[in-house]
């Protein structure tokens, strides 16, 4: 490494670096930060708070599919069960699922809970 160090009235001391170096450190951080991420995900991941979707199911809800009927496929539900398991009609959840009716926040959360999704992910 090709440094220089200066000293400051202060007594402070300043380390001066070629730019190349310098952006080799700052690069070698980022590295590191991106493995720090990418490892807290897979702790994550394997202690089930985090999961993989399949990329056909992000398709679907990227392209604005319902997403109730988008997860609760996903889950392996059908209508009837999602409804029972969430304290929601069948009819109502019907009706969530075609788009016509938007739905309270206090059965939305029921069934965001019964999907494993946060409601975010269903409105």
């Amino acid at each position: 490494m090709n440094e220089q160090i200066i000293i400051t009235p202060a007594g402070e001391r300043l380390v001066i670096i070629p730019e190349a170096e310098y952006r080799a450190l700052i690069e070698a951080i980022d590295d590191r930060d991106d493995i720090k991420a990418i490892d807290e995900f897979h702790r994550r991941l394997a202690g089930g708070e985090e999961e993989l979707v399949p990329a056909e199911v992000a398709k679907r809800l990227f392209e604005g599919e319902n997403p109730i009927r988008v997860w609760r496929e996903f889950r392996g539900l059908s209508a009837r069960e999602l409804a029972a398991k969430s304290g929601v009609s069948a009819p109502y959840l019907s009706e969530l699922e075609t788009g016509k009716k938007k739905g309270g926040i206090g059965r939305l959360g029921a069934i965001a809970r019964t999907l494993r999704v946060d409601i975010d992910d269903l409105v």
